[in-house]
């Protein structure tokens, strides 16, 4: 492929050779957002573009706000790697991903500047109309591929995406101390919380037992739903913003349907 007219208005275009058709769907239905986790935004591009590399993003986000796309909508780029969310684990052919310019946790991760952001947001919500995508689609990478990938990580600023109508979030649960659940325990409070996590969407077995999975899910949760404290355990915080999360998408759920009716 020589060039394509971009999907989002304004965007850049450096075409990628790492995409292929989308599987058992012609339209997305989630947003993954990333981190590029390199020194440079140029070698980020570069590399995403680089048919050694065997990965590739819809689209790129630079500190200064260009945006840059590399694969169609259309098209199935590479960026989730092995993943999976409400039990679908083929997440690159119903996602767009998009990749943020950031060095990442190994590099001296850092804020997200304002221009970067506002860029994400106005590119998310384009996305977003075209596809009609729920809020709690625009996800991280951290959520669909726990334990493996952090991106983009505790930093990212989730609550101005939600702000500006991008993306699913509750208020967190204040911290307090008390009892929490935590590595080794058993019983029904824990398949309680593992059920709750995987109607969520995360891939979690429900087993009554606070194993390694367990914790890995719910660190992945706080590092996206309450910033604050990411350590993997349950406490009364963690758990309350979980059940907020899942009354919100009831209603939203319950709202829609009568607005259909």
């Amino acid at each position: 492929m020589s060039g394509f007219l971009p999907d989002q208005p304004g965007a850049e275009v450096r075409v990628s050779p790492n995409f292929g058709p989308r599987r058992d769907t012609l339209r997305p239905d989630m947003i993954v957002l990333h981190y590029t986790g390199m020194a440079s935004g140029a070698g980020a591009e570069a590399w995403l573009c680089d048919p050694a590399s065997e990965v590739s993003s819809h689209y790129l986000v630079h500190e200064d706000g260009r945006i840059v796309q590399m694969v169609r909508e259309s098209d199935r780029a590479w960026h989730a790697g092995k993943s999976s969310w409400l039990g679908r684990t083929d997440i690159n052919s119903w996602s767009v991903g998009i990749e943020i310019v950031n060095p990442g946790h190994s590099l001296g991760y850092k804020a997200f500047p304002k221009r970067q952001i506002d860029a994400v947001i106005e590119l998310c919500a384009g996305i977003v109309g075209r596809y009609s995508i729920p809020a709690a689609r625009v996800l991280a990478h951290s959520d669909v591929a726990p334990g493996r990938k952090v991106d983009p990580g505790e930093k990212f600023p989730w609550k101005a995406l939600f702000v500006a109508g991008v993306g699913h979030l509750v208020p967190a649960a204040p911290i307090k101390p008390g009892a929490a659940l935590k590595a080794g325990d058993t019983g029904a409070d824990v398949e309680a919380l593992q059920s709750m996590l995987a109607l969520y969407g995360y891939g979690v077995e429900i087993s009554g037992i606070y194993d390694r999975q367990t914790e890995i899910a719910v660190a992945a949760f706080q590092r996206h739903f309450r910033r604050r404290l990411v350590d993997g355990v349950a406490d009364n915080s963690t758990i309350r913003t979980l059940h907020r999360l899942l009354a919100s998408v009831e209603a939203a759920s319950v709202k829609q349907s009568r607005q259909v009716s």
